[in-house]
């Protein structure tokens, strides 16, 4: 488990991926603007609502049509695992991508995207009537696919960019009730399975806004995991230390963008500095947790006026240029 594959300087800032831009080359710039480090590839639900996250992820897969709003509907008897997954590059839910393309031609330094993950998916095809079997074998096979179909055309675009893809999963917390149609071992080896497609050419990470499961979700063999910066995580700081001291990097979602943002970032930098002093109590190396890390908003920043957004992105930036100062000072103090 590690990030080296795509070399990331401490403390480094990105986004989630969803932005409320409705041109998508002012949202291609925007990102490559503000986020010159690690650009992250927009999708633009606002734009099209082929770009939000099910109707994204599920073109081309045969049995599956999306709505005006980007809901999906389900034809569970045309569903196939083995039938080929049809992705078209022209397609509107592709927008966003395209003007990224475009735009960061002659980029060499890394991008980051994103894509919805096979659990999440199972759920929805599941609750739209595919049995659970079917549903899941579907959406990673979908995710599979996406996967290499997107990275490819990331590599032909941008030959000098290395990936760093990450899996969002919003509905992984929920593997673990009782009633969900899965056991919680089928639920990590289909995640695990959709990173697989990831590392042969990048570097893995995985994303929940949520009170996610963070020890199944480090379980799967992320080299990043994308986790809101919140109290909470003390009660797996020993499970973080273990997912840091084999390599792991972590993205901290330490500016929140489901409630108002404060106009100044001392505030962010004394609810991530506190986060940080117990987490080292709880047994994490304090050197990792800064040279290994990410910084991000919570999460996507769809929902959000563009003014907003920018502000959030500020706020990241600057809290990343002090994590950065941090971790080269601790190299200098230790002499690395």
């Amino acid at each position: 488990m590690s990030a080296s594959r795509v070399p990331l300087p401490s403390g480094v800032a990105t986004g989630i991926g969803s932005l409320p831009h409705t041109d998508a080359a002012e949202a291609a710039a925007f990102v490559l603007e503000r986020l010159p480090d690690l650009p992250v590839v927009p999708t633009l639900p606002r734009r099209s609502a082929a770009e939000r996250m099910l109707a994204h992820a599920t073109v081309g897969l045969r049995g599956v049509s999306s709505s005006d709003d980007g809901d999906i509907a389900v034809d569970a008897d045309r569903l196939d695992p083995a039938a080929d997954v049809r992705v078209d590059l022209e397609h509107d839910a592709f927008g966003g991508l395209r003007a990224f393309l475009d735009a960061a031609a002659g980029r060499t330094g890394p991008v980051k995207w994103q894509v919805c993950g096979p659990i999440t998916l199972g759920v929805a095809l599941h609750k739209r009537g595919a049995p659970a079997i079917v549903a899941f074998e579907v959406a990673v096979r979908a995710i599979r696919e996406h996967i290499a179909f997107v990275g490819a055309a990331i590599s032909a675009a941008l030959p000098g960019c290395r990936q760093v893809v990450v899996i969002d999963e919003p509905a992984f917390p929920a593997v673990l009730d009782p009633a969900f149609p899965l056991d919680p071992g089928t639920s990590i080896d289909l995640l695990s399975c959709a990173l697989a497609a990831i590392e042969p050419e990048g570097t893995s990470g995985v994303h929940c806004c949520g009170a996610g499961d963070w020890v199944a979700i480090a379980s799967t063999g992320p080299a990043i995991i994308s986790v809101p910066a919140r109290p909470e995580l003390v009660d797996v700081a020993g499970e973080l230390a273990a997912f840091l001291d084999g390599g792991g990097w972590i993205a901290w979602g330490a500016v929140p963008t489901h409630r108002p943002v404060s106009g100044q970032v001392d505030r962010y930098w004394r609810d991530l500095s506190s986060l940080w002093c117990s987490l080292v109590q709880g047994g994490c190396d304090p050197l990792r947790l800064r040279h290994q890390a990410l910084i991000t908003p919570d999460c996507g920043l769809g929902l959000h006026a563009p003014d907003q957004a920018a502000r959030v992105l500020e706020l990241v930036s600057e809290l990343a240029f002090r994590v950065h100062g941090q971790a080269v000072a601790t190299r200098l103090t230790v002499g690395a």
